[in-house]
Parts: structure tokens; sequence; C-alpha cells
């Protein structure tokens, strides 16, 4: 695996000026109370370069004319690794990560100034601000502790997200089989839950049943915390209390996706507690279906991303007005954008190692980014009815449907990697029905 991590350090550095240096801080492992540690998962940034997934890490790539990988690191310590499990330590940095140089943690300041000197352009990742306050003093260095008749050196920072964040969106093969696993063990989880549902379990129970389901197919935690939201909890975007029990009659949306080798799944599914839709669950469900639907056959290399947005709004603005819940005609309500009052997000985003992917969604002219056989990504229109909107009908308040799948954009089109979760009308009453 190290020559993956160095054909991506080496792809990255082709990208920057010569006479350039990146620092890329690591996570440190932080506390949950007292000497009780939280699980650890590292920046996706420095795995993503390094493979390197202990606490306290730090990397430097050098662009010269020699390239050179340094990596600083906890030096072994047997009572510390005891306790707390095995350290690559410093031989390990280099005989197992492929480091060309490796130091303590604790050398990394003393080691980082002399190899300023001559450095033109400094590109820092660190995304929780470790560095923040010594960036100024850093490239300062060289000209406060020169003599008067020496050059001055001048070195710029930059941020190194704005190059290695666009290599992230387009995954490699290796990438795209690890997404493929941590769908697969969701797909597992969600039909766990749909079977599980029914009137008066609690939320808990569900989210439970998913975490326990992915642990199988060799997810060790969830990649964001589960929204499983009965009712009105699922017009709160981000609801993640999992504390109530479910009433007869009531719609659920449970949002999960499990993490597989530090990579995403998203999926997102909305269905009646009893498992059988009333009228009205059947028609806003159809809808927002018929919305994600068109809006994945848009999918191909070259389409523009905003093209999947646009499809969405118009099928559920169209749908809604012929429901009678969007008053005018439709230019009028596309035009006034009145959809969004009940439609509220956008619709999709890059899934990778975070579940909110990294990378930009216009090219540098401010363009629309057009989709690339490589990209992987969420699709997830939804429609939102909260219990206190009086001037809707009863029988669609404090109801909100989502509907999310992960889409591979393939040469030739695309690939639903989580069709394989109940997703019509008759597929989820027949599976909940088992």
């Amino acid at each position: 695996m190290s020559a993956l991590y160095q054909q991506r350090r080496d792809e990255l550095l082709t990208q920057l000026p010569n006479n350039s240096l990146v620092v890329i801080s690591g996570y440190q492992q932080k506390v949950r109370s007292k000497n009780i540690k939280y699980h650890f998962r590292q920046d996706n940034d420095f795995l993503y370069l390094t493979g390197f997934d202990e606490p306290d890490a730090i990397a430097l790539l050098i662009k010269r004319d020699v390239n050179q990988y340094i990596l600083f690191c906890r030096p072994k310590d047997p009572a510390q690794e005891v306790s707390f499990g095995a350290r690559a330590g410093i031989e390990g940095a280099v005989e197992k990560h492929g480091a060309d140089k490796a130091y303590t943690v604790a050398e990394f300041e003393d080691t980082l100034l002399p190899l300023l000197q001559g450095i033109d352009t400094l590109y820092i990742s660190d995304e929780l601000g470790r560095f923040s306050s010594k960036l100024i003093g850093w490239v300062n260095y060289q000209r406060h502790h020169c003599s008067f008749d020496t050059p001055k050196q001048f070195t710029s920072i930059k941020p190194l997200a704005e190059v290695l964040h666009g290599m992230r969106v387009v995954k490699s093969v290796e990438e795209i089989e690890k997404v493929r696993a941590a769908v697969a063990a969701s797909t597992a989880g969600h039909k766990a839950v749909m079977q599980a549902c029914k009137p008066n379990v609690n939320e808990r129970e569900l989210s439970s049943l998913f975490d326990f389901t992915i642990s199988k197919f060799g997810c060790n935690d969830v990649a964001y915390p589960s929204i499983v939201a009965g009712g009105n909890n699922a017009c709160c975007l981000h609801y993640e209390d999992n504390c109530c029990e479910l009433p007869n009659g009531q719609m659920l949306l449970i949002d999960a996706g499990g993490e597989f080798e530090h990579y995403a799944a998203d999926i997102t599914r909305s269905y009646p507690v009893n498992g059988r839709f009333s009228s009205e669950q059947k028609a806003i469900y159809q809808l927002v279906l018929n919305a994600l639907d068109q809006a994945i056959a848009k999918v191909r290399p070259g389409a523009p991303w905003n093209t999947l947005y646009e499809t969405c709004m118009q099928v559920m603005a169209e749908g809604l007005k012929e429901l009678g819940l969007l008053s005018g005609s439709i230019d009028e309500i596309m035009a006034t954008e009145s959809y969004k009052r009940f439609t509220v997000h956008k619709t999709g985003h890059w899934l990778g190692m975070d579940v909110h992917d990294v990378g930009p969604y216009h090219d540098q002219d401010g363009n629309w980014r057009t989709l690339e056989a490589g990209m992987v990504f969420t699709i997830e229109p939804g429609i939102y009815f909260p219990k206190d909107a009086l001037d809707v009908p009863e029988a669609y308040r404090g109801m909100g449907i989502r509907i999310e799948d992960d889409i591979l954009v393939t040469e030739s089109g695309f690939e639903n990697l989580s069709v394989d979760v109940p997703r019509t009308i008759q597929e989820i009453e027949d599976w909940m029905a088992d």
C-alpha cells in the first residue's frame, strides 16, 4: 500500500512549483473525560497522502531538485504501547510507511526551520489550526536571523486544499471499491432497520440495529451520526437525538451510512412506521422519488453539476403545484423559488473519505464543474412539512421525506451504488411485510 501513497504524493508535487514545502498536520487524540479518550480517527488529507494512522503525526513534502518526504511521529514507548497499542516509531515510519527520513514529533520545529531556507512557497494543511499562530514566524525566521548583508528571503503561504482537494474528487479504483464496501454494509443496515420498524419502536433501537448490522460487514463506525427521525423530527435536517418512540401512522426518515476503511456511504430512506403508505404519504414519496430518478438519469460524463439540482427542483415544484400545495403558474413558482419553503436544501454532495467530501463544484472560471468518470456523489431530494405549517392540509403536517442514493459516474453514464435498498413504494411495503 505504501506505493499508493507515494503515487499520490508524487502526483501532488507535480502540481506545485519548484522550491515548495508542504506541511500536513495529522490529528491529535481528543479527551472524552479525564483519562478516557475518544476513538482516534485520522485527518483525511493526512491519511490520503501518508497512510499513517496514528495520532500526533506531521508530514513534510519538499519539492526541490530531489523531492523528499519526512514524517514526524511518536517514538516507540513500551510502557505506553502496553496500555494504548503499538506504535510505528521512527524506524517504522521509514521501513513501513515509506518516509525518506523520520523524527520524533518533538523535533518538528527544529527540523523544519532550516528546511525553509530557499523555499518560495509554503503549503499548509492544518484543519484544526495547530500551527496557525506560528506560520508568520516560520516564514520570517530567515529574515530575522540572518546578517544585514545577506539577501532576505520572502516565502508565501498557501492552503494545500486548493490543490489537494481537487485531486480527491475523482476516485481511484481502490477508493471506489472501499465506497462500494461501505455502501454494501449500509444497504444491509437499512434493510435490517426497515424490517424491524414497527409502531412504538424507539428511534434509538433502530439506530443501534443499523450500527450492529454494518459492523458485521467490516465497518468500525458510522460515517456521521445517524439520523433516525420519526414524524416532525424529520423536518430537522440533522436531527440526531434518536430518542423518540414511533407512533402508528407516522413516517420515518433514516439517513445513515457506514464507514469502511475511512470511506463513507450516505443513504436515506423514508417509509411509514406501520409499513403501509397513506394516500398523502404515497403522493409525496412518489414525487420525491420521481425527482431523484429523473436527476439520476441526467448523470453522465460532461453533464454540469447544477443540472441535478435544477432537475429535482423542477420536478418537485411541478408536483407540489399539482397537489395544490403551491399556488401560481409553474413559471411564477420557479421564478420566485416559492418551492424552497418545502424543499429546503441542496440535493447532493461529493462522497468519499468525508461524507460531505472535499473538492470544488465550480471550475477556475466560476462555471459549474462537469461530471467525470470516477466521481462519486449523493443525490438527495426531499420535501418537508413541519407541524407548524398550518396553511398545509393536516394530513401532510409533521412529515419529512428524503430519498438519497450514492451515485458513481462511469465512462458511459452512471451506477446507482445503493439501488438495492428498497426504494419504490411497492418494494418498501413488500420488504416491511416480510
